[in-house]
């Protein structure tokens, strides 16, 4: 790219993040229409148009408007995925069902950074950039096909829907984990709770935060803060630090992947031990404030040896860095997206986590497309804008965030002071009793053709002969 400006650098990534929320905010219009499985599958090929228009580009007005298709693609996935993911999965294990998303951004990390790595041994031209690029074509293609194989459709979807038999039936096949009495009984409990939410339809978002204010704002409210940490500028722009310490090129991108590798590596033990097993609050709460340490200290090694030939110093000022990512993925990534989405009741799920998600992209534009300049003009003191964001959201969530580990989506709503519907037992025997039906008409019908088949395959016997 003939050594872009700091402008042109922050407009590649910028344009990018602006599709990704113009694709969270299509999220909220067409989501719920198209349903789970449909609407990640038109993603799937948004995103496979994209990554092929950035590989084939051949200037730089094609190479951002293959970033701004592959960012929308990647934001209404964003702002889908925590949804389906929490929808489909059980209360105990929803934190590392829900965290499969976040684990999945950061292994997507952790590869690139590496195959920039491995790409930098190649021959200095285009295909330094278009082998990268390239890779990223098959995935979408991949995806398409397991969601057209093998996932379930959302069972909570499918009954805001109207389509009860294939709720039930769906229900039955992600939670083979209970008993048959138990499946009858949640079933009930989810189908009651949604028909009560469906009853006060949503219509404009100005009900939606009448009726559901805090709940929505709290769904929002964890995804912006997500931006306003730093994550992104860290991220996108850590070579840039690397650099200002003096570090060789090589190097820097071999930094740069073990970077991608700690994110990957925290994000995946604390997701599997921590996130069910301690609670969304705590590691919300415990994120934030270790991020404002983290980054403090950060903020000072880079100000004293920044400029300076003292190698353990510098070593300190990369630790600081190191120390921010292993602690931001672990605590923060995947734990924000999930609570965003089961915050909230199924009539506004796709309405404010597009929203939210939205919100989350377009404050990274401001943040990541001021990077550059800003990194050049006040230093490592950006840390510090960072710190009074993060320091304002740690009381935010102190005081209005409730735990919702171990709770089912409809029983979180409690946690609000939301109504949540009970089920008597006439109601449980009702959907048993329907259930059972099925299984004797299946069954029935099975014998049937059992019958029929051996009907047509055993000869008949020969009269006697007279």
């Amino acid at each position: 790219m003939n050594h872009p400006s700091n402008g042109l650098t922050g407009a590649v990534v910028a344009v990018y993040i602006a599709g990704e929320a113009v694709g969270a905010l299509g999220q909220t219009f067409i989501g719920d229409r198209l349903g789970r499985i449909r609407f990640m599958q038109l993603l799937c090929i948004i995103v496979t148009i994209g990554t092929a228009i950035q590989t084939a580009s051949v200037n730089i007005g094609m190479f951002l408007a293959g970033r701004a298709i592959a960012g929308m693609a990647v934001g209404g996935m964003v702002a889908t995925v925590p949804i389906y993911l929490s929808e489909i999965s059980a209360p105990d294990a929803r934190g590392l069902i829900g965290g499969i998303s976040g684990c999945g951004i950061s292994f997507g990390t952790m590869m690139s950074n590496w195959v920039g790595f491995a790409c930098s041994y190649a021959p200095y031209g285009a295909t330094q950039w278009r082998l990268p690029l390239g890779i990223q074509i098959p995935w979408g293609i991949i995806m398409f096909i397991g969601l057209a194989t093998f996932m379930p459709d959302s069972p909570r979807q499918l009954l805001r829907n109207g389509k009860v038999d294939a709720a039930r039936r769906e229900f039955a096949r992600v939670r083979r984990d209970l008993q048959s009495h138990e499946v009858h009984e949640e079933f009930a409990l989810m189908r009651a709770q949604i028909e009560f939410e469906m009853s006060r339809e949503i219509t404009s978002y100005k009900e939606v935060f009448t009726l559901f204010g805090r709940r929505a704002m709290v769904s929002i409210v964890v995804q912006t803060m997500t931006s306003l940490t730093g994550v992104n500028v860290i991220q996108y722009y850590q070579t840039t630090l690397y650099k200002s310490l003096g570090i060789q090129q090589k190097t820097i991108l071999a930094l740069a992947g073990v970077y991608g590798t700690v994110a990957f590596l925290s994000n995946s033990i604390t997701t599997r031990f921590l996130t069910d097993q301690w609670g969304r609050r705590k590691m919300i709460l415990s994120g934030l404030a270790g991020l404002i340490l983290i980054m403090i200290y950060a903020a000072v090694m880079q100000r004293f040896f920044q400029n300076s030939d003292n190698n353990v110093g510098k070593g300190f000022a990369v630790l600081g860095i190191y120390l921010y990512v292993f602690w931001y993925y672990g605590m923060i990534n995947s734990t924000t997206w999930l609570y965003g989405a089961e915050v909230l009741p199924i009539a506004l799920r796709s309405k404010v986590m597009g929203l939210a998600a939205a919100g989350h992209f377009i404050v990274n534009v401001a943040v990541t497309e001021a990077g550059p300049s800003a990194f050049a003009n006040i230093h490592e003191n950006y840390y510090y804008v960072f710190v009074g964001c993060t320091s304002f959201f740690l009381v935010i969530a102190y005081l209005y965030f409730p735990e919702t580990r171990q709770k089912t989506l409809e029983e979180i709503a409690r946690a609000f002071g939301d109504k949540v519907v009970l089920v008597d037992e006439a109601r449980i025997d009702a959907e048993q009793a329907v259930l059972a039906g099925k299984d004797e008409e299946t069954s029935s019908m099975h014998k049937v053709q059992a019958t029929a088949s051996t009907t047509s395959t055993v000869p008949p016997s020969r009269a006697p002969a007279s």
